[in-house]
């Protein structure tokens, strides 16, 4: 009887066993699947990552020229003030001294 007892119990014993490994193993493959799921998005996030980092990088160097333009337009703008300015100071001298020759 204490036998009988003693099997019926370690039968007991090994199928809960045996319930709790599967059960484990599910859960390990669960847990693998999501980590193969996480080391994707590393990867993607990784590679947007470096994408930006890549367009930051152009669009600095952009900027630069751009700024690089912006002054040198700037300082033909005023290059080109400083002579017309010049040019209209002559002309209103040009102006006045016909003036003066053409009264006398």
């Amino acid at each position: 009887v204490h036998v009988m007892d003693f099997e019926l119990y370690s039968n007991r014993q090994i199928s809960d066993l045996k319930f709790k490994l599967v059960k484990a193993e599910q859960e390990v493959t669960a847990l693998e699947q999501n980590v193969t799921r996480l080391e994707g998005q590393v990867t993607r996030y990784k590679c947007g990552a470096e994408n930006a980092e890549k367009v930051e990088d152009e669009l600095k160097a952009e900027k630069r020229k751009l700024q690089r333009e912006l002054r040198s337009a700037l300082d033909k703008v005023d290059e080109l003030e400083s002579n017309n300015s010049h040019l209209c100071k002559r002309l209103e001298k040009m102006k006045s001294s016909r003036g003066m020759a053409q009264t006398p």
